[in-house]
């Protein structure tokens, strides 16, 4: 990363963050509520089409094995966009990386919106790719708190930004049935209306980023990290806590085997839900319990990140995904509540491995390349996520839900091994 992208006025008003302390903190605040605002929006984004995706492929398609292919396409979607995010936020900034990364996810909505009135499964296809930039920059968001926090805020600053997700998050699964008769009264399928609501929120998400993340937060924090190395005559590696191989390596792991685990059983509760009976109304509370737990506990988790340690949370993200696949193999079909209490154990145990992840590779990245890093690491994530999602219909169709739930047990029991396995030295 170099300034010479930017214009001198750009630089003329960054360079009067470096030499302000006070400046500095004021920015850290203001950006962390301009993440919030535009992660409210994502968030409803996000959730609404995760609701209805695999139904609305499975109408479209005619049969239930494929049903996984939309979280495919879009967490595959949100590889490539994470790769992209991150070298536009490397190069100009964060708010051009995440502002261009949720209009893209906006225009993805509106095409698969496009595709149920044209009943297009090429059109549906392609639009879930594009649609899956929204979920990768709201999931990058996270980041852009952290840029301006010492080692003791960056858990819980990206904690900050991915708390809020919550309001949109539980809300969107919940507006199913209203997006839908609103999409009935305007001549488009039912289960497309969700996605009309996900290309405001995050079209609506992208004009906030653009218009008020500014002066760019790490752009910022990039400077005030040239000026300390020229002033110190040091390497900039001094600005990570972690050596970077070993604390990049086992916070990308974390996150990838979290994400195959929450995303793989994520995908088919609501076809299984469908299968025993269970209408959207209930699909929806199901799916909002689980998405609320995802994003809802992130504030104690990152406070418990800071406090008690990234490796710790780690692990006991693998015990509680563990919990969470046992409940939902053994869950009555017909119960609402224990659909419930494993959908909700599911998130949580993916809320510790997100915020413990991340906290891992900020901890273990320079400035001058910490965007482009956390942009390959979130690729590795969705690929994850993907092959998750894609796998996931394929098990239950020639086995069972609960096998799918069992996998997902045996996968997160991995975690602890790997905490022994790689353990990332503090650099002194």
């Amino acid at each position: 990363m170099t300034l010479t992208n930017i214009s001198r006025k750009q630089q003329d008003l960054i360079q009067t963050y470096v030499d302000s302390p006070e400046k500095q903190r004021k920015l850290y605040h203001r950006t962390i509520i301009t993440v919030i605002i535009s992660q409210i929006f994502g968030g409803a984004g996000l959730a609404a089409g995760v609701t209805v995706g695999a139904l609305l492929a499975r109408d479209m398609l005619g049969t239930d094995k494929f049903s996984g292919v939309p979280t495919a396409l879009f967490t595959l979607g949100s590889a490539v966009a994470a790769l992209l995010v991150g070298r536009f936020s490397q190069r100009l900034g964060r708010r051009m990386g995440l502002g261009l990364g949720f209009i893209a996810g906006g225009i993805g909505a509106i095409g698969v919106v496009g595709a149920a009135l044209a009943n297009s499964i090429i059109l549906l296809l392609i639009s879930l790719l594009i649609y899956g930039a929204g979920a990768a920059t709201n999931l990058q968001a996270r980041y852009a708190g952290t840029d301006l926090a010492n080692f003791k805020q960056r858990a819980t600053a990206a904690s900050l930004a991915m708390v809020f997700t919550t309001i949109g998050a539980v809300a969107g699964p919940n507006l199913v049935e209203a997006t839908g008769r609103l999409a009935l009264s305007i001549g488009v399928p039912s289960l497309a209306g969700p996605f009309l609501l996900s290309a405001v929120a995050y079209l609506f998400a992208g004009i906030v980023l653009l218009l008020f993340l500014h002066p760019d937060p790490l752009l910022v924090a990039y400077a005030i990290a040239h000026k300390v190395d020229t002033e110190a005559k040091s390497s900039l590696a001094n600005t990570a806590t972690y050596d970077g191989r070993g604390g990049i390596t086992l916070g990308a792991l974390v996150m990838i085997l979290t994400q195959i685990v929450m995303v793989a059983i994520m995908t088919m509760t609501p076809i299984h839900m469908a299968h025993h009976g269970h209408g959207l109304s209930e699909v929806g509370v199901v799916i909002g319990f689980h998405i609320g737990f995802m994003y809802l506990p992130s504030l104690i988790t990152g406070i418990l990140v800071d406090k008690v340690g990234r490796t710790v949370m780690a692990a006991a993200s693998g015990l509680t995904l563990l919990v969470a696949g046992v409940i939902a193999a053994l869950a009555p079909s017909e119960s609402m509540v224990m659909l419930i209490v494993a959908l909700s154990l599911l998130g949580l145990g993916w809320n510790f491995g997100l915020i413990s992840g991340t906290a891992l590779i900020v901890d273990s990245t320079k400035t001058s390349n910490q965007a482009k890093v956390q942009g390959v690491v979130d690729v590795l994530i969705a690929l994850a996520g993907a092959s998750g999602g894609a796998l996931s219909g394929m098990v239950v169709a020639n086995s069972s839900y609960a096998t799918l739930a069992y996998a997902g047990s045996f996968l997160s029991l991995l975690l602890i091994p790997i905490m022994f396995w790689i353990r990332p030295q503090k650099i002194k």
